[in-house]
């Protein structure tokens, strides 16, 4: 519950009323001033006065009513910003994206992730921002946050279609409430770590993998690996130095050829292949 604003208060809700203001094309003043001071009342008349609502300044039910008709998102409150090294954590079963401050839960957002078919799932895995955008348009939103998938472009961005938010509506990227996404746009930074866990496209080991091979099967045997300990480097889909390494270790330790490459054998000692890989999935 936002309450009424008056001019002079300060708080998390006057931050937010600027926010909404601005986004609607309305100078709201300083964008990071959480007092109402006269720039930001000079922008609460003109919206009333643009929505037929009398132009006193107060911030009653009627002026949050108009405000939800325009923006279709609900007022949430200014979260000041992590205060240690930050990571992002999407569960697309849950449909969740929770930004992790030095290994910390710190703050957790709903989001929309790819329709339920193998074309349009959200890449799962561990990858890295490679580019932030302002305003990309259309059914981007007004931030994009772009990720290191090596089959795609994907990435994490805002949304003109609020209401697919908490759904399996995309083609496989991750949509945020634009208030959300220009929240997190400013805490992330080229190279934070992004881990994506949940429903994966069905994968089949038939193609023998080694250095510079890429896809959703380097993924899962990234994984495999590392779950063993042996360091295959970020689940990332790029079979590079470190996974190689890896699987030669995995060799050693089975008596297998060692040529650094994955093949059947590989999988089977993996499970990814054989009567105990059909049983896990």
């Amino acid at each position: 519950m936002l309450g009424v604003l008056r001019p002079g208060m300060t708080g998390g809700p006057v931050w937010e009323m600027r926010q909404q203001l601005h986004r609607l094309g309305f100078d709201a003043g300083d964008l990071d001033e959480e007092r109402y001071d006269a720039a930001l009342l000079a922008a609460v008349r003109a919206f009333q006065a643009s929505r037929g609502l009398q132009p006193d300044g107060v911030v009653g039910p009627m002026t949050w009513a108009a405000l939800a008709a325009d923006d279709h998102v609900p007022a949430a409150a200014h979260t000041p910003p992590p205060p240690g090294e930050v990571s992002i954590f999407i569960d697309t079963e849950r449909l969740t994206l929770t930004v992790y401050s030095d290994g910390q839960p710190y703050k957790t957002y709903p989001v929309a992730v790819g329709r339920p078919k193998a074309s349009t799932l959200t890449p799962v895995g561990e990858w890295r921002v490679i580019h932030k955008g302002l305003n990309w348009g259309g059914g981007f939103g007004t931030r994009w946050i772009g990720l290191n998938v090596p089959w795609g472009i994907y990435g994490i961005h805002g949304t003109n279609n609020p209401a697919s938010i908490g759904t399996r509506a995309s083609a496989g990227c991750i949509r945020m409430f634009n208030r959300d996404v220009e929240e997190l746009y400013e805490w992330v930074k080229i190279g934070t770590r992004v881990v994506i866990t949940g429903v994966k496209r069905p994968v089949s080991f038939d193609r023998t993998l080694g250095p510079g091979a890429q896809g959703p099967d380097v993924v899962e045997l990234q994984l495999a690996l590392n779950a063993l300990g042996l360091d295959a480097g970020d689940a990332d889909g790029r079979y590079g130095p470190r996974t190689e390494a890896a699987v030669r270790k995995l060799q050693r330790l089975f008596g297998l050829p060692e040529d650094g490459r994955a093949w059947a054998d590989v999988y089977y000692v993996l499970g990814l292949k054989g009567p105990a890989a059909r049983e896990a999935r």
